[in-house]
């Protein structure tokens, strides 16, 4: 018999993260969306809250500081999570990149420790202008001069740029091997020379936080900024998108589609035409079936994946199904919840059209939908559909 229920203790935290977001977390969006950054009062009033509650870095292990949830689990709080805004769940809860995990001497105290307790914020520069779904090809460069590596490349819609302490910046550093062994993450403190901001790309929706185009020129970083080792930052990048899709794509479009769904529920039993709710109508009735199917079926495809991940197994088919789906999904689900809701769906007066913003998204970074499909179908190819 195979048992599909929460532990007790899972529940819990679930339940918490829960009341979290409702009560402290979705009050701040229509300010974050109006002013387009999240007010800095109730910001750390919320993050300090967060971080009592034991809600801060949740994806890091105990051993240094973070919440050292299973794959699992973090996957059910991040539906919580989802059913808020992503700039408001960067800063309330913490935006920690795994590859930190590779941090080593004088880097655990200078950047992993202080980003898991949330004194430093750090961005993940790998995108660039030619280099989106296939991060193998990117061409900022890195060469070795004496004990210092030189920098040479631009960065673009990198999260959090704008802001970040440091910046973990992919280069590759042998175009011969490239993505088998000529890839390096680097350390890039702020204010380093060399390293600058040009611009801050305005964006259809993930309002709150900026996403910043990065210039590298002759920027000098002693080696001790290396992360992870040299030329291991492709395995380093590749190591953690399995987690990182699964919870922050996956999981999240389930909590986005969830909020919808609960938003065309209690519309359809409110809102009266011709005479009666308009629930009563075939159609209102089939968007909200399709709705519901879709989130379920998304929901245990994130979970079975999840619990297979913490199995140690090799998931990355699974993974590429989940982000596809699960990014097609939420589109969809939006979308019917701006019809449920009519010309009041198209208002800033709901959240549904900054949802409906905010999911497009979804389809294009961490790997287009015709980058999973391919890869899909490729694994299909050649061994067969396992599951």
């Amino acid at each position: 018999m195979i048992d599909f229920s929460i532990p007790h203790e899972s529940q819990q935290l679930v339940d918490t993260v829960r009341r979290f977001v409702t009560n402290e977390v979705q009050p701040l969006e229509a300010d974050t969306e109006r002013l387009g950054q999240i007010p800095a009062e109730p910001l750390h009033r919320v993050r300090d809250q967060a971080k009592a509650l034991g809600l801060f870095a949740m994806n890091m292990p105990e051993d240094v500081g973070g919440g050292g949830l299973s794959n699992v689990d973090m996957c059910l709080v991040e539906e919580e999570l989802g059913k808020t805004s992503d700039a408001l769940i960067r800063r309330i809860f913490g935006q920690v990149y795994p590859m930190l995990l590779a941090c080593e001497g004088a880097q655990r105290d200078d950047y992993l420790l202080p980003t898991v307790r949330g004194d430093r914020i750090c961005a993940m520069a790998i995108t660039e202008p030619g280099a989106g779904s296939d991060a193998a090809s990117i061409t900022t460069s890195a060469r070795l001069d004496g004990g210092d590596w030189v920098l040479n490349g631009r960065k673009h819609f990198i999260s959090d740029g704008d802001i970040a302490d440091y910046v973990i910046v992919m280069a590759v550093t042998d175009k011969d091997k490239r993505a088998r062994g000529g890839i390096t993450l680097f350390l890039v403190d702020k204010g380093t020379p060399g390293f600058s901001m040009t611009g801050v790309q305005p964006m259809m929706g993930h309002r709150g936080y900026g996403h910043a185009e990065l210039v590298f020129e002759d920027c000098r970083v002693p080696s001790s900024k290396v992360l992870g080792g040299v030329g291991n930052g492709f395995r380093l990048i590749m190591s953690s998108v399995s987690s990182i899709r699964l919870a922050h794509i996956g999981a999240r479009a389930c909590g986005m589609a969830q909020r919808v769904l609960e938003l065309m529920r209690r519309h359809a039993g409110e809102r009266h035409q011709f005479g009666q709710p308009i629930g009563e109508f075939q159609m209102i009735q089939q968007m909200i079936a399709d709705s519901a199917t879709e989130i379920f079926a998304t929901r245990m495809m994130v979970l079975n994946t999840a619990w297979e991940l913490d199995q140690s197994r090799d998931v990355r088919d699974k993974v590429s199904m989940v982000k596809l789906y699960a990014s097609e999904m939420i589109g969809r689900v939006a979308d019917r919840g701006i019809q449920v809701f009519g010309g009041m769906g198209f208002t800033k007066e709901m959240p549904l059209e900054r949802i409906y913003r905010d999911s497009r998204v979804t389809r294009i970074y961490d790997g287009t939908s015709e980058i999973h499909r391919m890869l899909i179908a490729r694994s299909v190819i050649k061994h067969g559909l396992t599951l």
